[in-house]
């Protein structure tokens, strides 16, 4: 979809400025909602792309005034409510609780085998590869364009700034996942992914660097010959 949450290439946000030395984790809160995403995703509350599709749904200055784990937050609980897990009265007692007594130690759980699951989910990640009997459109060395129509009200992975854009295929990956159709719950449709290199100036326009690329990894959906 089109929203604030789709930052490439929009101007006036002022500079980046990185953090030096900046910590993995800002406060113990941010630890508890990273461990809690995996496990609500093996409780079957969501999948990647309904969980980024849920953070696009936070209201534009919402979404700019909070942090990056209160994306996250607002995604699990609207899914966690969404999927039966909690309700939203529930949730507000037991907020309201621990800001009236913030001393209260919170409620422990032991699971040595999720402990180990969501582990292995942090460090190594999970495989969106998927077989498919569907040839390729493309080739390396293709020339492509990304399509420039309106792009859907739900999660896309195309990029506001690659519309219209032109680019040669420099890699085919197989078949992934594709967002636009798991992020409905309409199921995985592997869909082929291609890495497409686009000149810098094909993207940002003459003031560009001449000698800059940019590698974009494009679904075929996405693309058309050029």
């Amino acid at each position: 979809m089109d929203g604030i949450h789709d930052l490439g290439g929009r101007a006036g946000l002022g500079p980046i400025k990185p953090e030096s030395d900046e910590p993995v984790f800002h406060s113990d809160w941010e630890r508890s909602v990273l461990t809690m995403f995996p496990a609500m995703a093996l409780a079957g509350a969501f999948n990647l792309d309904q969980f980024r599709g849920a953070m696009e749904q936070i209201p534009p200055h919402d979404y700019l005034t909070s942090q990056y784990y209160e994306h996250w937050m607002h995604a699990m609980i609207y899914h966690g409510i969404e999927a039966g897990i909690f309700d939203s009265d529930e949730l507000d007692r037991r907020t309201q609780y621990y800001m009236d007594h913030p001393d209260e130690t919170t409620p422990t759980r032991q699971d040595p085998q999720l402990v180990e699951t969501i582990s292995q989910l942090i460090t190594h990640g999970a495989d969106y590869r998927r077989p498919t009997d569907t040839e390729a459109a493309f080739a390396v060395g293709d020339k492509v364009i990304v399509r420039s129509d309106a792009s859907p009200n739900t999660h896309t992975r195309r990029a506001g700034y690659v519309r219209g854009r032109v680019g040669e295929v420099v890699a085919t990956h197989g078949a992934y996942v594709f967002p636009d159709t798991n992020a409905l719950g309409a199921g995985e449709s592997p869909e082929h992914l291609y890495t497409v290199r686009f000149s810098a100036t094909e993207l940002w326009g003459e003031p560009a660097a001449p000698n800059v690329v940019n590698h974009i990894d494009v679904f075929e959906p996405y693309l058309l010959p050029a």
